[in-house]
């Protein structure tokens, strides 16, 4: 997903996936959250918005399912146990 630079609010950048109608933000303290079932209305309003902050809280951040994703992702770090059932001594 190409994500554009913003400078708005907490907003760092904003990217869309019009496919999965998935929309990926990425705020000012490196967190990434990504937001599913989109439409490319609210995409295309969010990415010419004079204050994308603003409509990002008052349109998405409440309004749709978000998940963290990318290097913020706890999850991911997290070493999953039964790979040490696999793994070499």
């Amino acid at each position: 997903m190409e994500m554009k630079k913003i400078n708005s609010g907490k907003l760092r950048a904003i990217g869309y996936d019009a496919r999965a109608r998935t929309l990926r933000v990425q705020f000012d303290d490196s967190s990434t959250l990504e937001y599913s079932g989109v439409g490319a209305e609210v995409w295309q309003r969010l990415s010419t918005s004079a204050s994308a902050w603003s409509y990002f809280r008052d349109n998405i951040e409440e309004e749709f399912t978000a998940r963290r994703v990318g290097a913020g992702d706890d999850a991911a770090k997290k070493k999953n146990p039964l790979d040490d059932l696999w793994s070499k001594p």
